[in-house]
């Protein structure tokens, strides 16, 4: 049996659900069996391990794995020398950064940075937070948190905790005094594996349908029929909403033409009734796996 090309870390915890699904979208089945931390995957070419995503840049590094999905925050935490491919803009909530906020209870009197000087705070990103006292001249004592950081806040006097929607902080009547670090997941591979050309080849293969999964989600195709008369209505409709390029086939009766256009779902709502009303008929929408351009 031919050895794996690619060992792949893959993040387990907060992460691991919406990667997996991202995986499956771009056209990978893979499957975790209870308590294990290596997932099969549909690909003889790739074999999976779970870290913790904390742990995934130091691994990437070392050598431990050849490429790794984890997150902007850890990559600066650990400080390691990884070759960072590119940029996956997904996460466990939302498509939207998460952010390392500077976070105190909303009846705490302090009202900036400044003023937590001599003071104790908790976060599990120890190093980054270090540094952003340590740049604006504040001296502080940084403190490990071994979770339960936003309980911390009214025991100690501030946190440093990750969010993306803020409803934990909401939850915890906790106030945000400033951003510490903006964090998106980022793909990233051992300099060794990157300068191997048969793994840089996989790797970069990797990354081209991980991003067009990603592209996918916010994108629908859309089937249409119109009469050749409507045609030119029809194309106004569509060029303005910004798509020039449909795909235009003839139909059996050679008075009708179809059209297929890729746009944005927030688009289509739009877009659909101004193309009935140009006489489209037989709309068809679609969701994506992969798109790729």
């Amino acid at each position: 049996m031919t050895a794996p090309l690619l060992k792949l870390g893959l993040p387990k915890g907060s992460l691991e659900e919406a990667t997996i699904a991202l995986f499956q979208r771009a056209g990978f089945e893979i499957e975790v069996r209870t308590r294990s931390y290596f997932p099969s995957i549909d690909d003889p070419t790739l074999e999976c391990v779970l870290f913790r995503a904390q742990e995934l840049a130091a691994y990437t590094a070392d050598g431990i794995v050849d490429c790794a999905i984890t997150g902007h925050d850890w990559i600066k935490e650990s400080a390691a020398d990884v070759h960072e491919v590119s940029e996956l803009r997904y996460s466990k909530a939302t498509s939207q950064p998460a952010r390392w906020v500077l976070a105190v209870p909303v009846e705490s009197n302090v009202q900036t940075p400044a003023q937590l000087a001599g003071g104790i705070v908790a976060t599990e990103l120890v190093n980054v937070t270090r540094q952003y006292f340590a740049q604006r001249g504040i001296d502080v004592r940084v403190e490990f948190s071994w979770g339960a950081t936003e309980v911390k806040a009214r025991l100690l006097d501030a946190i440093v905790e990750l969010t993306e929607t803020g409803s934990s902080l909401r939850a915890n009547n906790l106030r945000v005094l400033d951003e510490v670090l903006v964090s998106t997941t980022r793909l990233i591979a051992n300099h060794a594996a990157w300068n191997d050309p048969a793994k840089r080849q996989k790797i970069e293969a990797l990354d081209t349908l991980l991003q067009g999964a990603i592209t996918a989600r916010a994108k629908v195709g859309l089937k249409l029929n119109a009469p050749r008369r409507s045609l030119d209505a029809v194309m106004a409709v569509i060029g303005s909403f910004g798509e020039h390029s449909p795909t235009i086939s003839p139909l059996t009766d050679e008075d009708w033409v179809a059209l297929e256009v890729i746009l944005d779902e927030r688009t289509e709502r739009e877009m659909i009734p101004e193309l009935l009303r140009a006489g489209a008929s037989g709309l068809v929408s679609y969701p994506l796996n992969k798109v790729i351009s």
